[in-house]
């Protein structure tokens, strides 16, 4: 069910990039941000997903919460003339890189019993057949 909400945003994310207009130079920082901000937490949701702990509600303000968390960050930074959105960039991206070892993790894992299993059968097979 998730994934097909994934591939539905996927599928709509795509149409609306192909025909919206460019977005101007002052406002990609905040969207580069916020797009960051807002994988991080698709990413989390996927390895609740797999840790069989998911909670939209959680999901749903984290998503929210962290992008406007980063683009509030980003316009502060601007304000004080500091790149502070820059560490909103290290942890999100630190925190994606951790949450895809975990989902990496769980189907190498997944697909190495599949594998395991269908060499024991195999042999166990051949076995019988002798």
């Amino acid at each position: 069910m998730i994934f097909i909400a994934i591939l539905i945003g996927c599928i709509i994310g795509a149409l609306v990039g192909i025909n919206v207009p460019m977005i101007s130079y002052t406002y990609s920082s905040y969207l580069a941000i916020a797009i960051i901000a807002a994988l991080d937490s698709v990413f989390g949701g996927i390895t609740s997903v797999i840790n069989k702990n998911f909670n939209l509600k959680i999901f749903a303000t984290g998503f929210f919460g962290n992008a406007i968390l980063a683009i509030l960050l980003t316009i502060l930074g601007q304000k004080l003339n500091l790149d502070i959105y820059l560490a909103a960039i290290v942890v999100f991206v630190g925190r994606m890189f951790v949450n895809l070892a975990i989902i990496r993790r769980y189907y190498v894992d997944k697909w190495s019993k599949i594998l395991s299993e269908r060499k024991t059968s195999k042999n166990i097979k051949i076995e019988t057949e002798e």
